[in-house]
């Protein structure tokens, strides 16, 4: 085993990944980008709180790395969890932590892909103004799953083998049903608030990068900036979709039609800027990286 020299994390000279929530969708974009880096990778669909199943998995893998894109989010919503505590807890608190900890008994370093929906503009915090750092506690629970992932990263912070990427709002360079833009563009009306959005095509390797130095600890894992609904769909419509029209509505107004809030903020990415250019890697801001993820879509004849 040797220390990456940043914070003391060992890591295996040869790397093993496993994914867990292997048949998702942020993991099928590492499972194709580790595959192309001649990476040893294998997926799973063990549940994270069955103790005994999970330990029987790292036990044949023998990974030095797991990437836990596992968790309940709610379909098609998270407004599900409102009426699934029970089942949200056992995925997103009991499974979430009893995978880092049996990671942690194994000496394998584990990275959470976790969200930056655990925070409201506030005075402090207000729209175009300081976006939350990595330390600030979190103020937004108007969400059961919300409630429950700051809850858990609370607890997650204490492994000294975990990493924890906050993502929010993630975005594909296709129409994924997952996908931010997809979602909205299919909506009757959207909300026009700026936010912090995560393009997966520049930062996932940006998270292979965090794991394979054996980094620990939390990032806003985020592009720089905010940028605003209205903003997205133009650029959408400007090369995507030419002919795509969409209306607006208020806060207050979506609120009638939701049964649990909704996170807006801007969260701080300097922390995984600046660690990037230690790989010689800029994080593009979240504006230049939607416009070259749109242009990567119209070279694909995706519309």
């Amino acid at each position: 085993m040797a220390s990456n020299g940043t914070n003391g994390t060992k890591v295996a000279s040869e790397k093993v990944f496993l994914i867990w929530g292997g048949e998702g969708w942020v993991a099928g974009h590492l499972k194709e980008l580790l595959q192309e880096q001649n990476e040893k990778v294998f997926t799973t669909t063990v549940r994270m709180e069955n103790r005994e199943a999970v330990i029987a998995e790292l036990e044949r893998v023998k990974p030095t790395h797991v990437l836990n894109c596992a968790g309940c989010t709610g379909r098609p919503n998270v407004d599900w969890c409102e009426d699934n505590k029970e089942q949200v807890i056992r995925s997103n608190v009991i499974g979430t932590l009893n995978l880092t900890d049996c990671c942690f008994l194994k000496n394998i370093h584990c990275t959470v892909f976790a969200t930056g929906c655990i925070y409201a503009y506030d005075k402090k915090h207000p729209p175009g103004g300081d976006g939350y750092l990595e330390a600030d506690p979190a103020n937004f629970g108007g969400s059961y799953y919300s409630a429950t992932k700051s809850k858990v990263e609370e607890l997650m912070i204490t492994y000294s083998n975990c990493l924890i990427l906050r993502l929010r709002m993630p975005v594909s360079d296709d129409l994924h049903p997952r996908s931010f833009v997809t979602k909205i563009s299919k909506y009757d009306k959207v909300v026009d608030i700026p936010n912090s959005n995560t393009i997966l095509h520049d930062l996932l390797p940006c998270a292979i990068l965090l794991a394979s130095a054996g980094d620990t600890g939390i990032y806003n894992f985020t592009n720089p900036g905010a940028i605003s609904h209205n903003e997205v769909l133009s650029l959408f419509k400007m090369h995507v979709r030419p002919d795509f029209e969409w209306k607006n509505f208020t806060e207050e107004e979506q609120s009638k039609i939701l049964k649990a809030g909704r996170s807006n903020c801007e969260l701080n990415s300097d922390k995984l800027a600046k660690r990037m250019k230690d790989f010689g890697v800029e994080v593009k801001d979240v504006h230049t990286s939607y416009d070259e993820c749109f242009q990567r879509m119209k070279a694909k004849g995706i519309k």
